[in-house]
């Protein structure tokens, strides 16, 4: 079953998604980030170019050529990433198919906008059984 982590409080959902990004890849995890809105896909991508600042991240957008022999895949559709464990959520909906994944991280800003489809998304998911933990970003 599907285990669930939600990193919550973050001041800046991309940035934090992106520092959890690089520790999933130094982890050997396999990730694709659902960003269904191009624009988060975009600063996504321009983040992990960056981030970490002493690493680099191997990543593309799906679709690219080399999207098959890459760890980390940016993308709006979760039918684009088969052989990946971990998915990223970045979207402000409950994620199709998420449940192939070993891992699915959730990233919850601070903003009423976004904490209130998480918490529908967390009851989901703690209604069905997952196992599910919470991480505070503002304490960190």
């Amino acid at each position: 079953m599907t285990s669930i982590d939600f990193h919550h409080g973050a001041s800046d959902k991309v940035q934090a998604a992106c520092r959890l990004i690089g520790d999933l890849h130094a982890g050997g995890r396999k990730v694709l980030v659902y960003a269904p809105d191009d624009s988060v896909a975009a600063q996504v991508d321009r983040q992990l170019w960056v981030q970490p600042a002493t690493g680099f991240v191997p990543h593309c957008r799906a679709g690219d050529t080399l999207a098959s022999e890459t760890p980390v895949i940016i993308g709006s559709s979760l039918d684009e990433a088969a052989e990946h464990d971990v998915l990223v959520n970045l979207g402000g909906d409950l994620p199709p198919g998420f449940s192939r994944f070993d891992r699915l991280v959730e990233i919850v800003g601070t903003d009423e906008t976004d904490r209130g489809p998480a918490r529908e998304r967390f009851k989901f998911y703690r209604d069905r059984g997952y196992a599910i933990a919470a991480h505070d970003l503002s304490k960190a």
